[in-house]
Order: structure tokens, then sequence, then C-alpha cells
């Protein structure tokens, strides 16, 4: 089994890093698209024509066999068009996890940590219009811009990084939210910071795991075995910051090397 696996950075990681720990016997191919980052404030045409470019690339130099869109603004985006170009393929895309946030919260209050544009995308909005006409919950929408940014520099536990989630999180915090939504891939990387804000109760959702629950069952349905080593090469476009790189996936053997897309 070949996976391929792409974001504008390193959020992905924590998506690989999931599958990674249930995933045996396979390839694993991940692109940063650092060049391009990030996605959450370029337009839908510049991120359709990116992965759409991404996906190309993965087919033709390591003949994947499953995607997985490791962003929410891109799967937003280009999903669909994914899966009718490349109906062979199994594609997982990611969105906000509201669904189990809604199935958990204790107070009804769910805040939803996002990029804008994850925020104002037409699959985000329809979910949340299915799901809040069906349950009595209050969400707290937050569009955390520039995070993104400081994450990808290492920045997940200075002042700034933490000043700006104060900002964010502290009228969810005065409106009894009990479980905030990471609506980006990068989020769980600053989970630390978010609780010394929010408190060690609040629960934290985001869906690394639910992928490669949802990656597994695929994968075997096509016939893959799950025993072996796993091989696991980044690759990013711009540059990268290699000791994050390191951290996100700890003790894991990975090669890593700049690519042309």
């Amino acid at each position: 089994m070949k996976v391929g696996l792409f974001d504008s950075g390193l959020g992905g990681l924590t998506v690989l890093n999931a599958i990674a720990k249930t995933l045996k016997g396979a390839e694993i191919f991940y692109i940063a698209d650092t060049m391009y980052a990030p996605y959450g404030d370029k337009s839908k045409e510049e991120i359709f024509v990116r992965c759409d470019k991404i996906t190309k690339f993965l087919l033709e130099n390591y003949g994947i066999d499953a995607l997985v869109v490791a962003c929410n603004t891109a799967t937003s985006v280009i999903i669909k068009h994914l899966r009718d170009k490349f109906p062979f393929l199994i594609i997982i895309g990611i969105e906000p996890g509201i669904k189990p946030a809604i199935s958990k919260t204790k107070t009804g209050n769910i805040g939803i940590l996002a990029t804008a544009s994850t925020l104002k995308g037409e699959k985000y909005r329809l979910l949340v219009d299915e799901l809040t006409k069906a349950h009595d919950v209050k969400l707290y929408e937050q569009a955390c811009v520039g995070l993104v940014q400081q994450i990808e520099k290492g920045e997940t536990s200075t002042l700034q990084t933490y000043d700006m989630l104060e900002n964010w999180l502290k009228p969810m915090l005065h409106n009894n939210v009990d479980t905030i939504v990471l609506g980006c891939t990068h989020y769980p990387l600053v989970k630390n910071t978010i609780k010394d804000i929010m408190g060690e109760d609040v629960l934290l959702i985001d869906t690394g795991d639910a992928i490669a629950k949802r990656l597994m069952i695929l994968s075997q349905n096509a016939g893959h075995i799950n025993e072996g080593d796993l091989d696991i090469l980044v690759l990013y476009t711009g540059t990268i910051n290699s000791d994050m790189v390191k951290a996100i996936l700890k003790k894991r053997k990975f090669e890593i090397r700049k690519c042309e897309i």
C-alpha cells in the first residue's frame, strides 16, 4: 500500500503521525507544500490548481494507492474534483469534527478554531446547518489568522502565540465552552497552550485518529495486509522547520528532502 498525504506545511504531519500508529507494511509519501503555505489565505482557484498538481505528482512519481488530503481548507475546495477525476484512488478528506463534538459536549457550547477559508467554505457551512438544526448547541467560531504561520516557525508555546490564542479563547471561556473543535491539522500542535488557557478539562477534538481508522478500513477492504515495516518520506516544496518535523514524528524513522512541484 502506497499512501500519499499533503498539506500546506507541517499540520498534516499530525495526521501522518496518527496513521503511523496503526498502519504497517506501507509506504507513506507526505508533501509539505511550504512554498504555498498557508492554504487558508489563498483563493479557491489557487488552492484547486495546486492540489490537483500535487495529486498528479504523487501518482506519477510514487504510484500511490490512497490519498489523504490532510487539510480542512483543501478538502473543502478539491475533494469532489479529485474523487471524480481519480475514481481508482482511495481518497480521504478532512472536515472539522463538529459531529463528535456535539456528541461529547455537556454544556452545549462548542468552540470552532479554524482558518477563515474553512469557516467560509460551502462544505463547512452545509455541515454546520445540518447539525445545528438537529441538535440544541451553540457554536462559537473563531478564524485564527496567523496561527498557522506561528506553528510553521516552531513558535507553539511562545508569548506571542499564547497572546493570540488567549484573545480568541477568552470569549469561549466566558461562554462556558467545554469542547473545542480543532478545525485545522496544524492546531493539535498547540493543544497544550489551549489547555493552559481553557483549563485541563476542556475537550479538544481533532480528526487524526478518525482519519487513520478510516484509511485502515478502506486499505484492508482493498486487500492490504497490515504487516511489516512502515517507510515514511517527507517532501517539502519551499523551506521547512526540520526540528519541528522531528518533534512531531518523534522517534519514527523517516527520510526528508526537497522536491519541485
